[in-house]
């Protein structure tokens, strides 16, 4: 798997998925849309750590950063 996924994107991953978390575990999203969107949150992780999103891949998104030759 090519990495597809930029550190800024990664972050931004990292954040939401850490918010939806936090809001789930606070009772504050119950019940399916809880569960969705835990789903979600678990998806946004696992992404966020391989650095690869099949989403993107489908697209043909790229947020890596560009190496230059030298």
């Amino acid at each position: 798997m090519k990495r597809n996924v930029g550190s800024a994107d990664r972050s931004i991953r990292l954040l939401a998925a850490a918010i939806i978390i936090i809001l789930y575990f606070s009772n504050i999203i119950t019940g399916t849309i809880g569960n969705i969107t835990l789903t979600l949150a678990i998806i946004l992780m696992l992404t966020s750590f391989a650095g690869f999103c099949p989403f993107y891949a489908l697209l043909g998104v790229n947020t890596c950063e560009v190496k230059k030759a030298r």
